[in-house]
């Protein structure tokens, strides 16, 4: 006989559809074909050891397990469940009444409970996709599976009761659970009401998460640069429910989403260490996985110490900045990740620390200086918008008992400035002569891809970024003073377009052109 169950392979952060065809005759071989990894194929031994413990037979006759399509690498335990219920289908111990509309996903134990995966989430939308009525899945991954609307999640424990399910003899129970309609603010313990003074930094961290800047910190070891970081997700606008669910389904697919957590609800925060691979960064391996640009996608990626990550390891990360994704090649095939992170990086002037410092005296040479800063490269700092100096934090700022402004005032201000960006990059009626800026794209597409102003593309700048002559005569002074890119120039008028939002200016003024050079104050011109 011959049965056909469906299940699901991870690709990237996506799925695809897997058919399992399962024919059985007469001899004693069990065939498992369609390019299977090593954990595909252990699951035969699985299979009969759960079978021989929850009093089902195990066919003594030749088996072959037909994974289609067959030139798709399958990877993962996902297939034990289906396998199993075609084996069963085919021997006639379970009913195939149902199996055309439903998909199956789990690992199966040596005693038949179903085990937990990793990436739930894009399988539970590739089944919806394809119009399956039911997913059956271990009980513990039926939260996160919710989060796909219009899809029937029957969570089960046991081989025996996806056999009973299939066969009427006791119905599996629907997990159901919608998705809210917004989410409020992330409480955290972290706040900025904890950091004393630095009124101008915190100014800078406002500025970059009103416009989704990347950010870069650098100042003597104990000026705060590390306290600073770890409180910028708690300015930040709260995560869409879309956005909630891309970064949910980016970390499924690497097992960061805890059983029976479901929707992640706040900002990533990744910190990784200056030792990081380059693979580990940006992702890869022989089957890809998303790396730490990615798990950070719609939150912040924090480099500590900037200048000790691998000079390879750092300029690997110029394409994702600038593209916001990161496309993973190999000769059978291309994953794309999806990279829209802020970067917050910070950095010592020095290799003692104590360059410029207003109180300790520095004991490199002028060499020795340069060359710890020439290890961030000059193309990777004019991907970087706001360059600040972190200046030590004096007595009477850290001793007084003042009331300092919290991450709650400061995200309403964000917010604000969120909220006039995506109104205006929603506004697709703004253009009166759509030749002038639009080129060859089509109406209807443009400003899709933009949410904040960090993500301009030149034809925004040209349409939004327009200057006066006293602002754009300062830009130019500052261009052939600091010796500044193409790119440095954009980064200007973005963040120049972001502090005249804050300050609910529908024009560029020269105060916030002044401003926004001043962040540049760091380039390689400078030093």
């Amino acid at each position: 006989m011959i049965a056909k169950t469906y299940g699901a392979a991870l690709l990237g952060i996506d799925a695809a559809t897997i058919d399992v065809e399962v024919n059985i005759v007469p001899g004693i071989n069990f065939f498992l074909v369609g390019l299977p990894d090593t954990a595909v194929k252990e699951s035969h031994q699985r299979i009969k050891a759960s079978f021989t413990n929850n009093n089902l037979k195990f066919p003594g006759k030749e088996i072959t397990v037909n994974l289609a399509p067959a030139d798709m690498r399958k990877v993962g335990s996902f297939f034990d469940l289906p396998i199993a219920i075609g084996i069963l289908a085919a021997s006639g111990q379970v009913s195939a009444d149902r199996l055309e509309e439903t998909m199956f996903i789990g690992e199966l134990s040596l005693d038949g409970e179903l085990r937990p995966l990793k990436g739930i989430l894009p399988i539970a939308i590739e089944a919806k996709r394809n119009k399956f009525r039911s997913l059956i899945l271990p009980k513990e991954n039926a939260q996160e599976a919710c989060l796909v609307d219009g899809l029937q999640v029957l969570p089960a424990e046991s081989l025996n009761d996806v056999v009973a399910h299939m066969n009427a003899e006791r119905s599996l129970i629907p997990e159901r659970k919608p998705l809210p309609l917004e989410f409020n603010p992330f409480k955290s313990l972290l706040d900025f009401k904890d950091v004393k003074g630095q009124f101008s930094i915190k100014r800078a961290f406002e500025i970059a998460a009103a416009g989704g800047h990347n950010l870069l910190l650098i100042g003597p070891p104990g000026s705060g640069k590390s306290m600073l970081a770890k409180r910028m997700p708690t300015i930040l606008p709260p995560l869409s429910i879309a956005d909630a669910l891309e970064t949910t389904k980016i970390h499924s697919v690497v097992g960061n989403v805890k059983a029976g957590q479901g929707l992640i609800r706040e900002r990533p925060f990744r910190k990784p260490h200056h030792t990081i691979s380059d693979v580990a960064l940006v992702g890869g391996g022989s089957y890809p996985q998303p790396g730490e640009i990615s798990l950070a996608h719609n939150g912040v990626l924090f480099l500590d110490e900037l200048p000790e990550y691998k000079r390879t390891v750092l300029e690997v990360m110029r394409q994702p900045l600038e593209d916001r994704t990161v496309t993973i090649s190999r000769a059978k095939f291309t994953v794309d990740y999806p990279a829209n992170f802020m970067l917050v990086a910070a950095m010592n002037p020095c290799p003692c620390g104590y360059y410029n410092h207003p109180d300790r005296d520095c004991t490199c040479s002028h060499g020795t200086v340069q060359r710890y800063l020439n290890k961030v490269s000059g193309p990777l700092l004019d991907r970087i918008d706001l360059h600040v100096e972190v200046t030590p934090v004096d007595y009477e700022d850290l001793s007084s008992t003042a009331d300092q402004e919290g991450s709650e005032q400061i995200r309403e201000r964000v917010m604000r400035a969120r909220d006039l960006q995506c109104r205006r990059f929603l506004d697709r009626n703004s253009l009166k002569d759509e030749s002038q800026c639009m080129e060859d794209v089509p109406m209807e597409n443009f400003n899709a891809r933009v949410a904040a102003n960090a993500e301009m593309e030149s034809r925004h700048l040209r349409r939004y970024c327009q200057l006066d002559k006293a602002s754009g005569d300062l830009i130019k002074n500052a261009m052939n003073k600091l010796g500044l890119s193409a790119r440095a120039y954009d980064k200007i008028l973005k963040v120049a377009r972001t502090i005249a939002d804050l300050d609910g200016s529908d024009d560029i003024q020269v105060k916030h052109v002044a401003e926004a050079i001043q962040y540049r104050s760091l380039d390689r011109g400078e030093w």
